[in-house]
């Protein structure tokens, strides 16, 4: 079953859980600031993801800015970066959507199309 990782709060989780309801697809919901992705996890959907690591910072968020991520992140290597996005769930972009062959980062609605439907 698809799981659906999110922030119950956050408008683009919002509409992507409507997506899917929409479309009649089952997920298993977990709010990403109350059960925060261990580092194995991050570590394995990132392998399987195929995007970049940056791209599973939440870049819009006020603790990537308070932490002025974007001047540090470059210095950093990926395993420092995975322990730091298993530090607290509001580092990393949501929603994700991790099937068994692949994972969804941030909602675009033509990328969920071709993956779910």
């Amino acid at each position: 079953m698809l799981k659906f990782i999110c922030y119950p709060k956050c408008t683009t989780c919002q509409k992507a859980r409507k997506w899917l309801e929409e479309n009649n697809i089952e997920y298993e919901f977990r709010d990403i600031k109350t059960e925060n992705p261990k580092l194995e996890e991050l570590r394995a959907w990132y392998e399987l993801s195929g995007q970049p690591l940056r791209k599973f910072f939440n870049t819009s968020g006020l603790l990537y800015k308070s932490m002025e991520l974007k001047a540090k992140l470059p210095a950093m290597t990926d395993e420092e970066m995975l322990a730091l996005l298993a530090t607290d769930g509001m580092l990393v972009k949501r929603p994700l959507a991790i099937g068994d062959d692949f994972v969804l980062v941030g909602f675009k609605e033509a990328e969920w199309v071709a993956r779910l439907k």
